[in-house]
């Protein structure tokens, strides 16, 4: 398998009409069965009234089918999901971070 249990994962969920909610999930993979993976994490959705994505604070376990409605980025094992954020740059870059000089730019995806 490409991916593996323990890993840390940013799942974009594509927007297929424009009116799609932007919603982002960063977890760990608990368990994997043929496209399948159990992800226990943090969903982050867009704030339309500020532009900025949003931790929702609960818990959560999602099942995620991997095909082409979703972007899946493995993340460095060092990386701390609990702490999490997403920057806004000046210029309209998006970057996730865990706090610590780590970085990963999503913009494009």
């Amino acid at each position: 398998m490409v991916i593996n249990a323990g890993e840390y994962v940013h799942i974009i969920h594509r927007q297929l009409f424009q009116s799609d909610a932007q919603r982002h999930f960063v977890g760990t993979v608990e368990a994997i069965e043929g496209n399948l993976i159990r992800v226990k994490g943090y969903l982050f959705a867009m704030d339309s009234s500020h532009s900025q994505f949003v931790r929702r604070e609960q818990l959560r376990t999602r099942i995620v089918a991997l095909s082409d409605a979703v972007i899946v980025n493995v993340l460095p094992s060092h990386v701390k999901i609990d702490h999490i954020t997403y920057t806004h740059r000046p210029n309209g870059d998006i970057h996730i971070t865990d706090g610590t000089d780590w970085r990963f730019d999503i913009t494009h995806l």
